[in-house]
This record gives structure tokens, sequence and C-alpha cells, in this order.
């Protein structure tokens, strides 16, 4: 029996030659990152040193901080915040990275995604890197595990293998693939495992649709998503990278805990209804309602392609009278590329307000909504004051979906805007 590409990457950083789904091991991570927030890494640093005695991490370079959230600061304690954040990398020589945009995105740009390596982070989202072949988990209680010991302990999960079969159609975008899948599969079909996605259609989607799909594999229970990597992926990881480590493949004969074979032959544009990211609509049921707010951005969007996209879309149209689009490109590099291709004044003509990379708007700092106003968002979650009131309500689904919905001020079919 074969081993999947997670067991493989675990069993390198364990020293073993195999481990199988269940062993217990003991794990060197390669890089522990995280983004400074309140209550979580400011916490941490104070404990490394008044609990645990750590003064300065043993090898620097195996860590990485990001400063992503609440920037630009707003008040006085933000700030403060991230002069803790700044000081603790200066003493430890750790590697920080400020207002360079989301630290998920930020982190396969600045060479952490590393095929065949091993990272982990509080924050789930991480699981994003998997699209280079990394194994990204988010270990949020135990985090401070990897900050304080060399290695962590951690039970080898099972993977569930998604193959993907069939044909995108028109207007048909990785977002919609995902919430495709949570319909399908279910938002606990892949509880405390490994979502693995492979399949002949995955060659249809680009590197910023897969890292679209692995950043919200958390919403069909995942701990984190994989794919092995091929060459466009390798392209763009290796150069980047900050190690070499050999590529890891899941083997043919490899043992899954569950497979499933999804057709995207039929699949159509669809809207994620509040209050929970699992509930997946057809679009066309909920075309017309009224909207007065659009988000395109965070760490699942807001790349280059959902950009394009939205500016085709835009592109000698104007956003509805009273409807705020708020575009906000993942990174500073996809905002400079974007900037180059012309897109950002596209936007800004059709009426869009684009801000710089930041978390803010995807948890409700900035943009926020007031009580029964409703939005269109491509950002993670669609729960109950996610993104202000309580009573406001949040749709999940594509940058498309989210252009085309700006042009009529609610909920709106992007295939008919599409050349």
């Amino acid at each position: 029996m074969g081993y999947t590409i997670a067991e493989k990457i675990l069993a390198r950083v364990s020293g073993k030659d195999h481990v199988k789904a269940g062993d217990e091991v003991m794990a060197k991570p390669d890089y522990v990152i995280a983004y400074d927030f309140p209550g979580y890494t400011d916490v941490y640093f104070r404990q490394m040193k008044e609990e645990f005695g750590i003064d300065r991490v043993a090898e620097p370079d195996r860590y990485a901080m990001f400063i992503d959230h609440m920037v630009p600061a707003a008040t006085p304690k933000e700030e403060e915040l991230h002069i803790i954040t700044r000081n603790w990398c200066a003493e430890n020589n750790v590697p920080l990275y400020e207002r360079k945009g989301i630290g998920h995105q930020v982190a396969s740009e600045v060479g952490y995604a590393v095929p065949g390596a091993f990272v982990v982070h509080f924050d789930g989202h991480i699981s994003q890197l998997g699209t280079f072949g990394t194994l990204a988990m988010g270990i949020r209680h135990s985090l401070l595990e990897a900050l304080v010991r060399e290695r962590i302990s951690i039970k080898v999960p099972k993977t569930v293998r998604v193959n993907l079969v069939g044909t995108l159609g028109r207007g048909v975008m990785a977002r919609d693939v995902f919430h495709h899948l949570v319909r399908v599969m279910g938002p606990a079909s892949c509880r405390f495992q490994v979502l693995e996605l492979g399949g002949p259609a995955l060659s249809q989607l680009s590197t910023e649709g897969l890292q679209t799909i692995t950043g919200l594999a958390m919403f069909t229970g995942a701990i984190t998503a994989i794919v092995n990597p091929d060459e466009e992926r390798l392209a763009y990881a290796l150069p980047r990278a900050r190690k070499k480590i050999e590529p890891f493949y899941s083997d043919p004969d490899a043992e899954y805990s569950a497979v499933y074979e999804i057709d995207l032959d039929q699949l159509e544009p669809l809207i994620v209804i509040p209050p929970t990211p699992a509930n997946s609509r057809n679009l066309t049921d909920y075309l017309g309602l009224e909207l007065n707010v659009g988000y395109l951005g965070s760490c699942a969007s807001g790349r280059i392609e959902d950009l394009r996209v939205a500016a085709q879309i835009l592109e000698g149209r104007q956003v509805a009278p009273g409807f705020q689009l708020n575009v906000v490109p993942t990174s500073q590099e996809i905002m400079a590329a974007a900037g180059r291709e012309g897109l950002i004044s596209i936007l800004a003509e059709a009426g869009a307000f684009v801000s710089a990379p930041t978390c803010d708007y995807c948890f409700g700092r900035m943009g926020t909504m007031t009580v029964k106003q409703r939005a269109v968002s491509t950002g993670t979650l669609n729960v109950k004051g996610r993104m202000g009131s309580p009573d406001s309500e949040i749709y999940l689904c594509s940058a498309a979906t989210v252009a085309a919905s700006a042009i009529e001020g609610k909920i709106a079919d992007p295939r008919k805007y599409m050349r």
C-alpha cells in the first residue's frame, strides 16, 4: 500500500522512513508563521519569555511574522500591538512582512510555499499554500508549542481525495467550484482530515484559482488542503522557495478515507446565503435581491485573476448609484501588477473604491454594514456580524458575481456581462 503526499511530508519532518494515518509523531515544522493579532501573538511572545524562559528563538529563519490586520492602525492600541511584533522580530532576527498584503498570499510570494514543506500557523487559511504541494496547517491551539519546541506532537491525518472531472462553463470561477464541493460533499465531509485535490479537470484551474479552493478548505471540515504540484505550480514556487526540498507526490495506490468525483460539466455560478458558508445555492434562484455593498478581496479572492474578470465586466459601465463597491487586491505585488495592466483605472472609473491590501474589510473593521444592509462578498465568511451589524446579511460568491451585482445594485448573473 502506497502513501499520500501528506503522509510523505510528515514522515520527512518526523525523521521516519514512512508514516501512516493514525500514527502519533513528533514533527519539526519547516516554518512557523503567524500574523499579529491581539490575544494571540502578543500573548505568545510574553509566554515564551515568562513561562518558558525563551529570550531568543534558536532558528530564526524557521519563523515569520506578518502585519496584515489593523492596517493601517486606527487607534493607538492597534499601533502598540504592531510595535510589540516589530520589536519581537527585531530582537529575534525573525523575518517580518508589514504592509505587503494579506499574509497567506504574501507567504507564497516570499518563498514559504515550498513544495514538500510542513508549515504551521494559528489561522487555517494558510492551507492555500497546499496549492504548491506544501502541507500547511492551522493549529490554533498548538501554535505556542511550535514556538517553544523544535517539534510538535501531531497525529498523522487521514486524507480525502477529490477528483475533478468535466469542463468549466463560461462565467464559472474557482470560487463556484469550491462552494459546489461543499454542496455535494457536505461541510463536515473532510473533518480533521486533509483534502487532496486532483483529477483531469484540475488543469483547467489556474494557480490563483487553486489558491482560492485550498484556502477555503476548512469549510469542508478539513485541517488543510493539498495538490500534487504540476509544472505550472513548481514554476511559480521553486524560484521563490526559501529552502530546497524534493517535491512529494501521492502514490497511485495511496490509501484514502474517501474518494469523491466531482463533475463540473453542469456547474453554474453559485451563491452562498447567510448565515453559514455551508449554504451553497444556485445563483439564478437569488437574482434581483437588492444589495448595498460589494466586497472583492480577502485571502480567498482579490488576486489578479479576480481583478481581471471584474475589470472586464465593469469596463465602460458604472456601479449602481448608492452601491458601495470595495475592491482590495490581496497583496502589494498583485496591486502593482493590476496597475501595470490598467485594471485599477478601469475599476476606479467604474466607481469602485480601490483600497491597499489589508485583511480589515474581511473581518468587518472597515467597510462595515449597519442594520438591514446586504452585501455580496468574496470574503471568507458570511456569519452574523462578520462585516458589521449582526442584523446585516452577507452573500458569498465569485469576483465575477460581485462585479455584475455592483452594476445592477442587486444580485446579478455575471455571464450576461462577459465577453
